[in-house]
């Protein structure tokens, strides 16, 4: 049975001097055209910034599984881009896999890297335990009427909401030394 977590790839190219147009009109192309591939959750590109000396290149993709990442490794579209940009980048890419709650862990910009999973279980206990006991609170007497289904979907996409753009941003700013403290090891 496969592991039905998804899987987030960073992988980082450096494109040669000149070969950037070159290069931006393949990779839209190829974004284009792999994300008919099945499990994809998602791309986002993250190009120098302007005016600056980097060619340095992130791209993220967001699968639905190991599977559907191996199916992508292995498929001739992937082959076929592979085989184009070796004459538009310079080196090999660099990549690295995540799955699970990682991508809440890393800070815009930084790089992607896996953290002790202890350590995201901790903070994500500290996100979650307030804001349900909070919302429990605010929410309960309003909807003790409701189906208890109905008012559990309510309360846990509150709090998937505040989890995923307010709570787990601030707590990974804050903690962020304690998180990647000795992370490599």
């Amino acid at each position: 049975m496969t592991d039905p977590t998804p899987v987030t790839l960073s992988t980082v190219r450096i494109v040669r001097s000149g070969c950037e147009v070159d290069f931006e009109k393949a990779l839209h192309d190829f974004v284009q055209r792999s994300l008919q591939l099945p499990g994809q959750l998602g791309v986002h590109i993250m190009r120098p910034a302007p005016g600056s000396e980097s060619r340095e290149y992130g791209i993220i993709r967001k699968f639905a599984d190991r599977d559907s990442l191996q199916n992508f490794r292995s498929s001739a579209l992937y082959g076929e881009w592979s085989t184009l940009v070796k004459g538009l980048t310079d080196g090999d890419a660099r990549a690295e896999e995540l799955s699970g709650l990682e991508s809440w862990f890393t800070l815009p910009g930084a790089a992607l890297q896996p953290l002790p999973k202890w350590k995201m279980a901790s903070v994500t206990f500290i996100g979650v335990y307030p804001i349900s006991t909070i919302l429990g609170q605010l929410l309960g007497p309003l909807t003790s009427e409701w189906h208890f289904l109905v008012r559990n979907v309510l309360i846990s996409g509150c709090i998937v909401v505040l989890l995923t753009w307010l709570v787990m941003p601030l707590l990974t700013r804050a903690l962020h030394g304690w998180l990647h403290k000795n992370s490599r090891k």
